[in-house]
């Protein structure tokens, strides 16, 4: 299976997950040194074997070179999880168009590129599981290229679920609400206190990896297109 952005938060807390259940895992990122403290951990919590690959994902040449090399090294592919991302906050009246592109180009692109690779490359019985947010269904000031990339996600993956379906592939998507990483605590409206977090509505990316081992699991081999909200309950007040 692979992990994009597999060496930080949820993508991390994802490898551990269903490397403790069995899973060997190749772990794809863009920063080398969460890479090297990520393999360690993810060994640790009982994967059989750990590769990582350096990429970044808006790069389509790196995402097929990291396909490949799990094929050369596990020869099969199971499972992707489409995690990695990017948020940025400015308004909408200082974005630019290369700010939009960058924002894309990770977080809609990179998932399309490695569902392109699965389609290509996955057995019958393989799965996507793509990461995407609340701010696809309700979201705020400051960050509407994130927002509209987690909501063109959702379409991305309802347009790979009737696509892989034929080729018994399944694609799903799970909604992560506020999750106790850098990118909530490092957000501008919370820090300034514009969004309220109520301590309760705040998850562990564990709470998100257990959503996505289910998708990518056998357990859920009648569930395609669906779109999992994972947020605690946050979307139904913000």
């Amino acid at each position: 299976m692979i992990v994009t952005g597999g060496a930080s938060g949820i993508g991390l807390a994802t490898a551990k997950r269903l490397g403790s259940e069995g899973a060997r895992v190749v772990l794809a990122d863009f920063n080398q040194a969460n890479l090297d403290k990520a393999v360690p951990e993810v060994r640790a919590a009982g994967a059989p074997d750990v590769l990582p690959s350096l990429c970044n994902v808006a790069d389509e040449a790196q995402v097929a070179a990291t396909v490949q090399a799990t094929l050369d090294k596990f020869g099969r592919l199971d499972v992707v999880v489409n995690n990695a991302g990017l948020m940025q906050f400015k308004p909408l009246e200082e974005l630019t168009g290369a700010d939009w592109l960058r924002i894309l180009n990770v977080d809609l692109l990179g998932a399309f590129y490695f569902t392109k690779q699965a389609f290509l490359h996955m057995k019958p019985g393989g799965a996507v599981v793509n990461v995407a947010s609340i701010h696809a269904i309700a979201t705020e000031a400051l960050v509407a290229p994130y927002a509209a990339a987690k909501a063109a996600m959702l379409s991305l993956t309802r347009s790979a679920a009737i696509e892989g379906g034929p080729k018994g592939i399944r694609s799903n998507a799970v909604l992560p609400g506020a999750v106790d990483t850098p990118m909530l605590w490092d957000n501008p409206n919370v820090k300034s206190g514009v969004e309220k977090i109520n301590p309760s509505d705040v998850g562990k990316p564990e709470d998100i990896a257990a959503a996505i081992a289910y998708l990518a699991s056998d357990d859920a081999a009648f569930v395609q297109g669906t779109e999992l909200r994972v947020d605690g309950g946050r979307l139904d007040h913000l």
